[in-house]
């Protein structure tokens, strides 16, 4: 093969067909980050931990034609708006942070469903965690 040549994917057999009909599980697993969160005066003075995972429903139309970025979901791109928002001004509610998030992921046309689980992880000593988990389906308006 020449040096500069570019390597395609191999394409299933015709009789192959994506799962799940034809969906794509796009995912950020942990993602911890200091966010300004919460109702308590503590935690309006101080930024406190938490951890997000993610998961984006994408209509899956089979491999990248042309094995380029732009014909996927970039997840780097929602893992930087992600930072963005934790970075931003205060939220008092792990609910309105959760819903923030899924509209993030929902910023590229192609995802259909939205799962967000958020942690805040230095809550109580006797636990490792607390917070919420929601799931959004995109409209078909």
């Amino acid at each position: 093969m020449p040096r500069n040549s570019k390597v395609q994917p191999l394409r299933p057999p015709p009789s192959i067909t994506p799962a799940t009909d034809g969906v794509r599980k796009v995912f950020i697993k942990d993602l911890v980050g200091a966010c300004a969160l919460g109702i308590h005066r503590h935690e309006k003075e101080t930024r406190q931990r938490v951890r997000i995972n993610l998961e984006l429903s994408v209509i899956d139309i089979g491999p990248p034609p042309d094995d380029h970025i732009h014909q996927v979901v970039c997840y780097e791109d929602v893992a930087d708006d992600i930072r963005r928002l934790l970075d931003g001004p205060h939220i008092n509610l792990v609910e309105t942070l959760a819903e923030n998030i899924a509209v993030l992921g929902f910023k590229d046309q192609r995802v259909t469903a939205v799962r967000v689980r958020v942690d805040k992880l230095d809550v109580f000593d006797d636990a490792e965690s607390v917070g919420i988990e929601i799931s959004r389906i995109r409209s078909s308006h």
